[in-house]
């Protein structure tokens, strides 16, 4: 996959963002479309060989639509700045997400805004063994690739219905949102070994991914 080509469309895409230019664009785009499943393939086969529990996902099934949903975000551009895909991805949610734009790149996993069965869940898994949690956002390398986890500005402001304002692990029950997300610039992404840059944040997210799995399936 050549990003420097992608970079470039999707730069020209967002100077015409509209339906005439992309229908005039439409092979090149379909063509880099292409290109960016078979990548993905590549990857999903990697990653595979890292988790068994791992859940296969064709990069055909893992693309997301470059359209914007306007029919819910009716101010969004037509066309989004970047290509994203969902891998690992037996739901689709929880799923080992990748986002390749002109303004960043993203790798991220776990879950965004989820519904209020798997986020109960969640709360019940911290409730019982939130010291495991703890422990993993805690290490260091995992501080260092992904920060702290993502409060999406939409957590509680007190205790949730069931849990009392004094609970050991009180900030991690207020959370709505349980995610990591690693950010990339162009020039990573443009490195030769930007797939095995991938697979370190991978691994570095997996106790994270497998922690929640668990939670969302005993």
């Amino acid at each position: 996959m050549d990003f420097r080509v992608l970079f470039k469309f999707l730069e020209e895409l967002q100077s015409n963002n509209h339906k005439e230019w992309m229908d005039a664009n439409r092979k090149h785009y379909q063509t880099l479309r292409n290109d960016f499943i078979t990548w993905l393939d590549g990857l999903d086969n990697r990653l595979a060989k890292i988790d068994p529990e791992y859940y296969s996902t064709p990069g055909k099934k893992g693309i997301n639509r470059i359209n914007n949903n306007l029919l819910f975000h009716p101010n969004k551009p037509v066309y989004k700045d970047h290509f994203g895909a969902g891998l690992d991805q037996k739901t689709k949610q929880g799923d080992f997400y990748i986002e390749i734009g002109i303004s960043k790149g993203v790798l991220a996993g776990g879950y965004w805004r989820p519904d209020n069965k798997v986020l109960h869940s969640i709360r019940d898994a911290i409730d019982y063994d939130g010291e495991k949690l703890v422990k993993i956002i805690n290490k260091k390398s995992f501080k260092n690739t992904f920060g702290s986890l993502y409060a999406d500005g939409n957590k509680l402001k007190s205790a949730p219905k069931g849990f009392s304002a004094d609970h050991e692990h009180i900030d991690l029950l207020k959370h709505k949102t349980f995610a990591v997300i690693h950010e990339l610039t162009q020039e990573e992404i443009l490195e030769n070994d930007f797939t095995d840059k991938i697979i370190e944040v991978y691994k570095e997210m997996l106790p994270f991914r497998r922690y929640l799995r668990q939670a969302v399936t005993v």
